[in-house]
């Protein structure tokens, strides 16, 4: 990539960071005094960027008819079941997150390297050698070069999270193979700053519990987002001018 290329892009860049940054001022401007607002609730399903899943199913089959039996192939009860199966069905999600982790990694590398040459015997001109190069040259020392190179590197990473609440989330697509889709969004303001729960995923039926619930490890593909937004994000997060000079800063 060419620098005038490299530039026009990093311009671009900043000016579309520059627009954004002004759209939220704007937002953060119109709540001083205030606080954060709430936002609407809306369908999750006309949300920009929203796509439908698809993932791979098994050829559909028809269950079997039992004849003059009680009992329907799939029913988990002869009552009705009260948990969550359509589109728009409710149910709860627990979450109880205690992760830890570490990493510690380490890199030593040492190079040592000597080279040297001379010309004791140069088809009998080793001794003209003196009218070429200056004066007290030693025709067996004409080259020599002598390097050192050590590099040491230690990394460690230590990640601590944990997360114990429960959300409740809609049904807003169902597969062909019968596991749910799920979508849930949670917003609790606390002062001047607004906590934002979101959770999306896919679920068997089955893992789902005689309370209509499901814990979090028995999602597929689950997005969990805990966030926020108000003064004290504004406080631990950096000005977007400091965000693009991390970003293009080449030192």
């Amino acid at each position: 990539m060419t620098f005038h290329a490299t530039l026009t892009r990093s311009v671009a860049i900043a000016a579309l960071l520059s627009s954004l940054a002004a759209c939220n001022t704007v937002s953060r401007l119109s709540e001083v005094g205030s606080g954060p607002e709430v936002s609407p609730i809306k369908n999750p399903t006309q949300q920009p960027g929203y796509q439908q899943v698809s993932m791979p199913m098994p050829m559909p089959q028809q269950p079997p008819q039992s004849a003059n039996s009680l009992w329907r192939t799939g029913s988990r009860a002869f009552f009705k079941d009260q948990r969550a199966k359509d589109v728009g069905d409710i149910l709860t999600v627990n979450l109880s997150i205690n992760d830890n982790a570490t990493f510690t990694s380490g890199l030593s590398r040492s190079l040592t390297g000597t080279e040297s040459a001379g010309a004791a015997a140069l088809l009998g001109y080793e001794a003209t050698l003196g009218k070429i190069l200056p004066a007290a040259v030693n025709p067996a020392s004409l080259l020599g070069t002598n390097s050192t190179s050590t590099n040491t590197n230690t990394g460690s990473t230590t990640r601590t999270e944990a997360l114990t609440t429960n959300i409740a989330a809609t049904i807003t697509q169902i597969l062909p193979n019968g596991n749910l889709v799920i979508a849930g969004r949670q917003e609790m303001r606390v002062n001047s700053e607004m906590r934002e729960l979101t959770i999306q995923g896919i679920v068997r039926p089955e893992d789902l519990s005689t309370s209509n619930t499901v814990t979090y490890d028995k999602i597929a593909e689950a997005r969990i987002y805990y966030g926020g937004r108000g003064v004290v994000s504004d406080a631990n997060t950096p000005r977007w001018g400091q965000e693009i000079l991390d970003v293009i800063f080449p030192f």
